[in-house]
């Protein structure tokens, strides 16, 4: 073959490349590269439900109410809010609950508490009583709030006036913090801001103990595993959500008026 003719193959070969469609000239993995840049991140482990849509307070009711009339919740910015009314506990009258019911779960928010505030996330709750009475996962100002002078077990992460958290790594108030709860059978977690800082056991002597202590004595339901609503507390102070969302555990279906929920 001639030296020419070596050449002008090449010169072919050369000319096809530059001709061919761009696609075509990417090997597979910058395709693979390219799709994972463009592609939506999506929710780590799957399977949350949002409870809060950053617009509306679909999904939430009042405690014993048919919707959300006669409480003091908004929507701003994409948070769920109440303002400050200086009332203090409003023993579930104003609290939020949620349409639907749920046993075991994994259940995630973010949060701030305005200076010197209080409020909580409750879980378990029943509308069997005048109160919201429920499993309180306490969000407080620890360094302000008088409530939380008075002990450990009504401090930020507490199982509310039954069980303290420990080792918790707290922001202050104004700041955002992260916290879940996870019941799993008999099993509660409480996490705050990544870390595990209080486990306790459903129908156990520890907590039956605990609860005699408290002032949640001689309620029978309560410390036992139940299908409640989850609520968000008002309790007279500046308090703002995001983020609300929970996870099913083993199965387990939200039960609720179906046509409430909007998620």
């Amino acid at each position: 073959m001639s030296t020419h003719f070596k050449l002008a193959l090449v010169l072919a070969g050369m000319a096809a490349v530059a001709l061919a469609p761009v696609h075509a000239q990417k090997p597979a993995s910058d395709t693979t590269l390219q799709k994972k840049a463009v592609e939506p991140k999506k929710m780590e482990g799957g399977g949350w439900t949002p409870l809060f849509d950053g617009k509306t307070l679909n999904g939430w009711r009042g405690y014993n109410k048919p919707d959300a009339t006669g409480t003091r919740w908004t929507v701003e910015d994409g948070m769920l809010t109440v303002s400050p009314s200086g009332a203090g506990d409003t023993h579930g009258q104003r609290d939020l609950i949620t349409d639907a019911t749920y046993q075991q779960f994994d259940l995630r928010w973010e949060w701030k508490i305005a200076q010197a505030g209080n409020s909580g996330v409750k879980y378990f709750v029943l509308e069997d009583r005048p109160d919201a009475i429920g499993h309180e996962y306490q969000m407080i100002d620890d360094e302000r709030h008088p409530d939380a002078k008075i002990g450990p077990h009504r401090q930020t992460a507490a199982f509310y006036d039954v069980f303290p958290a420990a080792n918790r790594p707290m922001k202050p108030a104004g700041e955002w913090n992260t916290s879940e709860v996870i019941v799993r059978g008999n099993h509660v977690e409480h996490w705050l801001n990544g870390k595990r800082v209080l486990q306790y056991e459903l129908n156990s002597p520890e907590l039956s103990a605990a609860i005699a202590k408290s002032k949640f004595k001689g309620i029978e339901r309560f410390g036992k595993p139940q299908n409640g609503h989850i609520l968000v507390q008002d309790h007279g102070d500046r308090v703002w959500f995001r983020k609300i969302e929970i996870k099913k555990i083993d199965g387990e279906s939200p039960t609720g008026d179906k046509k409430k929920q909007k998620f």
